[in-house]
């Protein structure tokens, strides 16, 4: 049984895209805190897909510096600095994590880890941070998901912005 939650947190245009057609988040709301700061607290690990580290390491390099963190990739063959790499396995070496003492675990993106975590039935909750604007293309929050995934609103947060976040439990399947 896992100890650990895997939280998928991140933001969306209203038409569910999390990055616009050229790869931009520049439209993401950074003018309050929006319950990072709590949720923070809540994890000490984060799981990236390889691209989400890339954009991560250029862009904020020493973001989350007391974060554990695994980069899902299989083009990654070697681990260095304060990350792991898993490129195999995937659903035993996350549960192998999930079942480690610590607190919980964000899944930070991308898609197609998104996805692939969800199709394995990993994910636990889903925060997802509803921005006010449609971006009409760009990268999907879910790709080449074939079956329900059942979720059940836990609580609703809405932001002078515009912002709203939604908060759901992933209803496991047996």
């Amino acid at each position: 049984m896992k100890q650990r939650k895997i939280i998928l947190n991140l933001c969306t245009s209203l038409d569910a895209f999390i990055e616009g057609s050229n790869g931009e988040i520049d439209w993401c709301l950074t003018d309050q805190d929006y319950g990072m700061t709590e949720f923070l607290g809540r994890i000490d690990t984060i799981f990236f897909g390889r691209k989400s580290y890339e954009q991560l390491i250029e862009h904020a390099p020493t973001a989350f510096l007391d974060k554990k963190k695994v980069v899902f990739s299989k083009t990654i063959k070697s681990e260095y600095g304060n990350f792991k790499v898993i490129s195999e396995n995937i659903a035993e070496e996350v549960n192998k994590i999930c079942q480690q003492p610590g607190k919980d675990i964000w899944l930070f993106g991308g898609g197609l880890l998104t996805s692939s975590l969800l199709k394995l039935n990993l994910v636990d909750e889903l925060m997802i941070a509803v921005h006010p604007l449609i971006l009409g293309k760009g990268k999907p929050l879910f790709v080449d998901i074939p079956d329900r995934i059942k979720l059940k609103l836990t609580d609703t947060k809405t932001y002078s912005t515009g912002l709203v976040q939604l908060f759901y439990a992933v209803e496991k399947s047996s």
